[in-house]
Formats: C-alpha cells, structure tokens, sequence
C-alpha cells in the first residue's frame, strides 16, 4: 500500500488562522527587521534553521525568514524576504519585497491595522497591503 501526502490539506492547514501583510519596502533584510523592531517595539530575528529553499533552473535560492514570537502569547510574527538574485518566494507577489505572517492565534482587524499603519511610518517603505491565503498560488514555497 502506498500513503500519499496530501500537499493541499498541509498548506490549507498551515494557513489556517494566519493574517498576511504584503510589504514593498527596496531596503535589505536585516536592514527593514532592523526597522521593524526599533520603530515597532519588537524584536525579530533571523531564523537560519528556518531558511527557504528553492531549486529554479538547477540553481538554489535561499530565502531569510525573520521570527518573533510575542510574549505570554501563542502568536508568532514571521517577516519573509520575498526575493534572492531575482528569483521570487511567492512569483504572483513580486512586487512586494517582504511578507509578513502572523500564525498561531487570532489577530484583530485592529492590530492588522495598527501593525501595518507602523509599517507605513519606516523610512523606504512604499505599500503595505493586507493579503489572503487564496490569494497565494505558491503556498508550499512559505511553509517550513
């Protein structure tokens, strides 16, 4: 007998309870976290164990995932950086530079709100714009 993963029950499940901001921001990652955690009160920092991989045309691209988990809190923040060497974590939003998720509890329209108005004050921020799962065509490529 062969048991097959069911990829579309995995990435409907890891999305499931999650909000996604869509960020254009031309800055380099550590740079824009940097940002995030000084203007915010935050503090994220780079997950290396947690690096995307993409193969594309026989190369390997590796994607920066930033985390910060808010205390006493189940909630997890999660900034991707959306692009390496032209290549795209999620090709349907290559205009935003970084997407930021926020998993494992509910999060209010008032913190989306109040999180992305922060966003919109730090310097070489463009657009900040608040994405739906269904919107994603690449699911798998943000689970890690």
């Amino acid at each position: 007998m062969k048991l097959k993963l069911d990829q579309d029950t995995l990435n409907n499940d890891f999305f499931d309870n999650t909000r996604l901001l869509g960020i254009m921001a031309p800055l380099k990652n550590y740079f824009f976290c940097w940002q995030v955690n000084n203007m915010l009160g935050v503090n994220f920092r780079l997950n290396s164990d947690a690096e995307l991989h993409l193969r594309k045309s026989r190369r390997d691209y590796y994607f920066n995932l930033y985390e910060w988990t808010e205390p006493e809190s189940y909630l997890t923040h999660y900034i991707y950086h959306n692009q390496n060497d032209g290549n795209f974590l999620l090709p349907e939003f290559r205009n935003m530079d970084f997407l930021w998720l926020m998993k494992g509890d509910m999060v209010e329209d008032e913190k989306i709100s109040t999180i992305a108005t922060g966003i919109r004050n730090i310097f070489g921020v463009q657009l900040v714009a608040e994405l739906t799962s269904e919107q994603i065509k690449n699911k798998g490529n943000m689970m890690f």
